[in-house]
């Protein structure tokens, strides 16, 4: 090629790189390989290589450019970057609406824009005549750092503007938006972030090198952008999402700006939408919370802020923040309180755990006065007190446990935690045999070891007694109603009708709950026993080998059947279980060969118990060889129910997702087994997908 065409063919490399770039960034769509646009790249670098000449500032090839700088130079913003005033609750979006009412009366109940908030590090873009030339992080407000060059990294920033596939109502407001664009300033703002599958492979990364991973992808993507090598930014993977248009082209509404951002090749929150009325705000906001571990990115809670511009501005600001707009945040996942008192709990194992009793505090929307502290060796760890004060957290809303003790804000009146050398219920001796962590009171007589034991014998995953909760069983007990799990089955509702809460027709209805769970399949039987370290899985297992050793054919067999076959099984036998090993094969044979657990099981079956054979022995098992994973709500079942039904086809059910993971079966609000089906490709299914399988 001769010069000219060499520029020619630079300029349609260019061209069809960006189109490229803004199908995958923008529209989530690949019409080429990536080692196909990584060639096209690779053409256009060898070219401007051999002609520097027809370099452009906004040539791909110029992300990542150019010698690391020795410092940032400040910049100076044009407008302020205002920080939002947080709101969390109902009432307090109300009182901020109530607020701005009266600063506007005469427009009743101004429409709002929603959008998501971004968790990641906002910043400045300055686009000259349509080409990207400066980005700035917010720095204090009205001085932030020049951090162009590692911006220019993030391809999903667009180094040129051109606008496309513009609606036709937007093109007959402003017919010359482009023209405005691409000749003066423009300048947008937005966050720029790093996802979570990409936060998790660095992470991975750090770990293979032996460096400590990273705390969380919003200090990551902040400290990538202030790293004075772009190319460190550059294998960082970062992404940007844009939320504002400073430069009046000639927009009056929040909203269109969201769509100028979109027709001129930035991304921006495809969930945005106005939002006529509070409930609208509440219903977007609980909508945003069940979606927010679905997606690709970390968020806090949404922005509600006046589409009016004009109303917008006229609102004015207080402090720093822009009194037209406020951050609704999601409730925080972790809160500051102290701890009054450490208190050891019995579990139904024997098992003290201590738990702490704190000052009540609010997390994630909901009131904790309590957490637990799992033994001495993490009280160890964590070095808490008594009178401390700590971070308490509740991840993927389970039980609230200690994250850390604030020593600095200790008063010296502080008191350790020594474990108690008697049972705190009974009284009876606590054993700690050398190498374990736990400590067990061995009296298996202590009213403890019964108590939690029949909350776990009714709970949901055993024989999910309904209407039987703690309280109750705490009444009958307490009453000398019952002595154990066998004696629910003999309840009458005379018996229930005189307790507390009780009427004839709610004593009728759990007596009739009772009734109907006398029938149960055997795996949810024998996890109901509550033998130690026999889990939900583990029961499964134990049901398979039970069901192989039967002789007979029917699909329902008598608690002493059961007894029979695991009395004749040996410690050895037991071991050479799939998944089952030495400590949890000692547990198993014990449990049955423990004179008070025998007759237990005795008294049940003269009660009429009848265990049901997994419905893979009568049924072909169209899923064998297969593993699903359950993630989130379902909407015509349970989870529980759904496990049942993909193992009765012969499949096998994890709680954790790897490679050898089949299936994902994703409902409601999935968690972060969706997140990592996703990283390793693991396919996964919606509940209508998951029952076609079924039938």
């Amino acid at each position: 090629m001769n010069k000219q065409e060499t520029k020619k063919r630079i300029e349609k490399l260019r061209h069809v790189i960006n189109h490229h770039r803004y199908l995958y960034h923008l529209l989530d769509r690949q019409e080429i390989s990536d080692a196909a646009l990584d060639s096209l790249k690779h053409e256009l670098k060898l070219l401007e290589d051999q002609f520097p000449e027809f370099i452009t500032p906004d040539s791909p090839t110029q992300r990542v450019g150019g010698a690391a700088l020795d410092k940032f130079q400040k910049v100076r913003h044009a407008t302020p970057m205002l920080s939002l005033e947080d709101v969390f609750s109902e009432e307090e979006f109300r009182d901020w609406q109530t607020r701005i009412q009266k600063l506007i009366p005469d427009v009743r109940h101004p429409e709002i824009f929603g959008e998501r908030k971004f968790d990641g590090l906002a910043v400045s873009l300055t686009y000259e005549n349509g080409i990207f030339t400066r980005g700035a992080t917010r720095g204090d407000g009205m001085v932030g750092e020049d951090i162009t060059q590692n911006l220019k990294t993030i391809e999903s920033i667009p180094l040129s503007l051109e606008a496309r596939d513009m609606p036709a109502a937007l093109k007959k407001k402003m017919p010359d938006l482009e023209k405005r664009v691409q000749n003066g300033v423009f300048e947008v703002r937005g966050e720029a972030i790093i996802t979570k599958r990409a936060f998790e492979k660095i992470n991975k990364e750090q770990i293979a090198k032996g460096e400590r991973p990273y705390a969380n992808p919003r200090n990551l993507a902040a400290g990538s952008l202030r790293q004075l090598d772009p190319k460190i930014a550059a294998s960082r993977a970062l992404a940007f999402f844009a939320y504002d248009v400073v430069t009046d082209v000639g927009q009056t509404f929040h909203s269109e700006e969201h769509d100028i951002l979109r027709i001129l090749g930035f991304r921006s929150d495809p969930s945005a939408r106005v939002l006529s009325t509070v409930e609208d705000v509440m219903a977007y906001r609980a909508e945003t919370e069940r979606e927010r571990n679905a997606l690709m990115y970390h968020i806090d809670g949404i922005v509600a802020q006046v589409n009016d511009n004009n109303l917008f501005s006229g609102l004015g600001v207080v402090g720093k923040a822009p009194r037209g707009a406020v951050a609704f945040k999601f409730p925080p996942q972790e809160a500051v309180t102290r701890v009054r008192a450490i208190q050891a709990q019995v579990g139904r194992t024997g098992v003290l755990t201590p738990v702490a009793h704190l000052e009540p505090v609010n997390i994630g929307g909901v009131t904790i006065s309590r957490a637990t502290l799992h033994n001495m060796d993490e009280i160890k760890r964590l070095g808490v007190k008594i009178g401390d004060t700590v971070i308490v957290g509740r991840a993927g809303d389970v039980i609230p446990d200690i994250r850390a003790a604030l020593k600095d804000l200790r008063t010296g009146k502080e008191k350790s935690f020594r474990m108690s050398k008697r049972c705190p219920v009974c009284g009876g001796e606590i054993a700690h045999p050398a190498g374990e962590v736990a400590y067990r009171c061995v009296n298996k007589k202590c009213p403890a070891l019964k108590r939690e034991g029949l909350y776990h014998f009714v709970s949901r995953k055993a024989f999910d007694i309904e209407g039987l909760g703690p309280k109750t069983i705490n009444a009958l007990l307490d009453q000398s109603l019952i002595q154990d799990a066998a004696d629910l089955f003999d309840l009458k509702e005379g018996d229930l009708a005189p307790l507390e809460r009780f009427g004839e027709k709610s004593a009728a209805n759990v007596v009739g709950a009772i009734r109907i769970r006398k029938e149960i399949s055997l795996s949810r039987f024998l996890y109901a026993l509550g033998i130690l370290h026999v889990g939900e899985e583990t029961a499964q297992t134990l049901a398979k080998q039970a069901v192989a050793k039967l002789k007979v054919k029917s699909a329902k067999c008598k608690i002493k059947e059961i007894i029979s076959i695991f009395e004749k099984m040996s410690l050895d036998d037991l071991q050479q279980i799939e998944d089952i090993g030495p400590k949890v094969a000692q547990s198993i044979y014990s449990w049955f060969h423990d004179k008070h657990n025998r007759e237990f099981l005795q008294k049940l079956d003269r009660r009429g118990i009848l265990a049901s054979m997994p419905e893979s022995r009568i049924r072909y098992q169209e899923l064998s060889g297969k593993t699903f994973v359950f993630t989130g709500e379902l909407k015509t079942m349970s989870r529980d129910e759904a496990k049942e039904k993909a193992r009765a086809l012969g499949a096998d059910v994890s709680e954790s997702v790897s490679k050898k993971t089949s299936y994902v079966v994703a409902g409601e609000k999935p968690g972060s087994k969706y997140d990592k089906a996703r990283e390793l490709g693991v396919p996964v299914l919606t509940e209508d997908n998951f029952l076609s399988l079924l039938t």
